[in-house]
């Protein structure tokens, strides 16, 4: 996993890039990454419910802090 996916992720998240997202969702090598947003564009979409879809993207946004905050500083250097 490369720190650019997250960096993307949160870009896309917070910019409402949703096509993208879904690019990197398919592309991304974190199984957790990809359902994470799995589930926030899924509610986006088709969820009735606001508070739904606002778990889901905080959901999205907790795992992107949380997983750069664990990331290593070798996974920078590699490319």
């Amino acid at each position: 996993m490369d720190i650019p996916d997250y960096d993307k992720a949160l870009y896309y998240t917070l910019w409402g890039q949703w096509d993208d997202l879904l690019v990197l969702m398919v592309r991304t090598k974190d199984d957790m990454l990809s359902k994470r947003i799995q589930n926030f564009l899924h509610a986006y979409h088709y969820s009735l419910d606001n508070q739904k879809i606002i778990d889901s993207h905080e959901n999205l946004l907790y795992y992107i802090d949380h997983a750069m905050k664990y990331t290593t500083p070798m996974a920078i250097m590699e490319v």
